[in-house]
Order: structure tokens, then C-alpha cells, then sequence
């Protein structure tokens, strides 16, 4: 008996390596092409998961060592896709943005899209944040922080977003301490007075908790000129191509970038697509692609009318720029990396040991494709991402085609 005992604890003994060698990792995602823009990443490798991190990217991991391995050959592998601007503060009210029908629950979109982070534009001022954090936030799988409103009830229309009297710089700057983790900025925008007292506000709000201004270009009686000389680096314009009643910001009368436009990109200011339902138009996008102004990131502007409309989702509008001619990697770090610099979340959009574990699997579908603006004018296409699984921390949490999925038993 004691020697059927030893012979028991040896053999025990020898297994043991291999069984912790297999559990080594939780998931290895293989072969595919990695682009990960932070370090500078653009090659075929392997990444190993533990727990809800990355623990490693390098060539040809082996697949023993992992509990669970996808075969991502002949797919991109990117940094789970960032969205800095769309409308999530949905709830009850009709015809409103701020808990209202027009915003629209994070989950329902954003994975499979390849987006693991939303950024909310403003939805929610210092008043209505703690609803936004309970009712949305907090129970969303989804990364959702938020731009906060320079209004204090958010976006509900006018005329109560063009109140001054809600416009509280104490109020917002202690909302924004408060929940610091989760708001990244200030918002202006829905304003169509003549006052500088909305901006003014809003900046000073931005420089106390030294936190970006996002500004929402909709302020059509101040100055283009002067509202970018006002602007910070690190500050953030967007709806970039978009154009109101013959007026946009981009272009000048011959269709060439505006000086003010260029001056605010030296001085560090990024410029945002939000492309929206209506915000994002070939006759300024084309010309400004051309001359080599490419957009920093490619926010959605996400909401009940700009999806059913030309926008549809994010890697429609990464399509539309790529189709344009953008390079494949510059387009990846629009949506990944770039944004995580301008909401000051380094620990986002890249695919480095030791990082949360939101990755997207996409594919590059080729074919005859039509990308659609906010004219209503189409594009022809021929290349088109497509998100074929999401991991948001390491767990997956879309999988258009079953790439994790078991085989039927034959």
C-alpha cells in the first residue's frame, strides 16, 4: 500500500508541470494581424489572456499553454475601439436627449461594433449626472464615461440648454471632482446666442479640473477665429465635417483648410469627426482628406436618428475613411489610441503586457460597398470592417460567427 502511495505522489508529481503549464494562460488569440498603434505594432503575432489582462503579444505562443485558443488568421486584431462622442443617457422622456428615447443604451450597440469605451458628449450636466451614473453608467458591461454639460440639466432642448442660469461653474467643477473616474471633460454646445458666457464658462470649468473642453461646433453667432485662438491643446472640436445653413468650419471659400483650423491643430487642439445624423459631409471631407488633414478620432455622434440614418455605427465611419484613402493604421489609431490621449486615459486603446484585456476582432470585407453622408450623397467602397468578436475585459462579449464557439459533435 505504501508503495502504490509513493508511485501515486510521483506520477502526480510529473503530471503536475504540464497541468499548471496549461493554465498558464485563459485565452490565446492566434495569427492575427496586430495593429496596435501605441507601440507601434503591425505584424502577425499571438495574445495570451490571464484573468481579464494581457499578458503577453509575441510570435507563435503556444496553444497548449492557454485553456481556450482563437484562431484569428486572415483578421485584424486591434485595441477595443474607443467612441468620444454618442448620446447614451437614455431613459423615459420622449423627444430628449438627457434621459430621454433620443440617446440609446450603450450595450445594444457597442460591442458589436468592436467598441468596448463610449465617451457621452455632454448628455448630462451636473443636475443629472447621478441619474446618468445609476440608471446607465454603473449597469452598463460597456466603458462609459462622459463629457459633463456646461448646463445643468443636460441636453433637453430649448430653451432650457440656452439658460444662463444654469450654466453654474461651481456646481460643474464640484460634479466633475466628484465623479472624477468617470467624467473626462466639460461640453459647450447647442448655444445659437450671440454671448460669450456659455464658452467662457465651460473653458473655466475645463482649466480648474484641468480636464479637455469638448466643443459641439454649435455656437453658429461666435466667431470661428476666435473661438479656436481660444481653445487649449488638448481640447476638442467636433462634427469636423460638418456644415449648418452654407456654413462650415473647415473650409474657406477656396476650399482650403482654414488658417484658424490649421494654427489650433499646431497648437494641440484635436479635431473630432461627430459625424451624426446630419454633421458629416463629402464636400468638405474629400477636399480636407486630400490636403492631408485626416481627423484625430472618429466619434460617432451615436443616437437614435444618426444610426438609422448615413452614420449606421463606428466601423461604418472608419469605413468611410478608409475608403478615402487613409491608411489602415492611421484609421485603427483614430478609433483606438487617439482617443484614449485626448480623454487622458492611457490605460485604453492599446494592446500592451499588463493592459485591460477590451480587444476587437475585425474582418476587411471586400466588395461593392456604398458609404452614405449626411446630404444623403453616397461613396462606392470597396473595403468594409466588420467586427467578428469583442473581448471587453478579457471576457467575450460578441461573436458574430462563432470564432470561440464549439463544433457541432459529428
Amino acid at each position: 500500500m505504501k508503495l502504490l502511495l509513493l508511485y501515486c505522489l510521483f506520477i502526480g508529481y510529473l503530471v503536475l508541470p504540464q497541468t499548471a503549464q496549461a493554465q498558464q494562460y485563459d485565452l490565446i488569440i492566434k495569427g492575427g494581424l496586430v495593429i496596435d498603434p501605441k507601440n507601434d505594432l503591425l505584424d502577425t503575432l499571438d495574445i495570451a489572456l490571464k484573468n481579464d489582462l494581457i499578458a503577453r503579444v509575441a510570435e507563435n505562443i503556444d496553444p497548449l499553454t492557454a485553456d481556450e485558443v482563437i484562431d484569428a488568421s486572415g483578421l485584424l486584431v486591434v485595441p477595443g475601439l474607443i467612441d468620444p462622442h454618442t448620446h447614451v443617457f437614455v431613459g423615459e422622456n420622449s423627444q430628449t436627449f438627457a434621459s430621454g428615447f433620443s440617446s440609446v443604451s450603450p450595450d445594444d450597440f457597442s460591442f458589436r461594433s468592436g467598441v468596448t469605451t463610449v465617451v457621452d458628449a455632454g448628455t448630462a450636466g451636473w443636475r443629472s449626472f447621478p441619474k446618468f451614473k445609476e440608471s446607465v453608467i454603473d449597469p452598463s458591461q460597456t466603458r462609459v464615461l462622459s463629457f459633463l454639460n456646461i448646463v445643468g440639466a443636460g441636453m433637453i432642448g430649448k430653451p432650457g440648454e440656452e439658460d444662463l442660469g444654469d450654466m453654474d461653474v461651481l456646481q460643474t467643477v464640484q460634479t466633475m471632482q466628484a465623479y472624477a473616474d468617470h467624467i473626462v471633460g466639460t461640453k459647450i454646445g447647442h448655444y445659437t446666442g450671440d454671448q460669450w458666457t456659455p464658452f467662457d464658462r465651460a473653458l473655466q470649468v475645463a482649466e480648474t479640473v484641468q480636464k479637455p473642453l469638448l466643443l459641439e461646433c454649435h455656437l453658429p453667432q461666435l466667431p470661428l477665429d476666435l473661438v479656436l485662438s481660444r481653445m487649449r491643446s488638448g481640447d476638442i472640436f467636433t462634427h469636423t465635417f460638418g456644415a449648418v445653413d452654407d456654413r462650415n468650419w473647415l473650409l474657406n471659400e477656396r476650399q482650403e483648410i482654414r488658417e484658424e483650423v490649421l494654427n489650433a491643430r499646431k497648437k494641440g487642439v484635436f479635431f473630432d469627426v461627430g459625424h451624426g445624423g446630419g454633421s458629416f459631409h463629402y464636400s468638405l471631407a474629400i477636399p480636407a482628406l486630400n490636403k492631408g488633414f485626416y481627423p484625430d478620432s472618429f466619434g460617432t455622434d451615436l443616437h437614435r436618428y444618426s444610426m438609422n440614418a448615413g452614420m449606421k455605427n463606428m466601423l461604418n465611419v472608419m469605413s468611410k475613411f478608409l475608403n478615402l484613402g487613409m491608411p489602415l493604421a492611421e484609421v485603427i489609431a483614430g478609433g483606438s489610441w487617439n482617443p484614449a490621449k485626448m480623454i487622458k486615459r492611457p490605460d485604453l486603446g492599446h494592446l500592451s503586457t499588463g493592459a485591460v484585456a477590451d480587444i476587437a476582432i475585425l474582418s476587411l470585407q471586400a466588395g461593392n460597398f456604398g458609404f452614405v453622408d449626411a446630404a444623403g450623397y453616397k461613396l462606392p467602397g470597396t473595403r468594409k470592417f466588420q467586427a467578428e468578436l469583442t473581448l471587453r475585459a478579457g471576457k467575450i462579449v460578441w461573436d458574430l460567427n462563432g470564432l470561440s464557439a464549439q463544433k457541432l459533435p459529428e
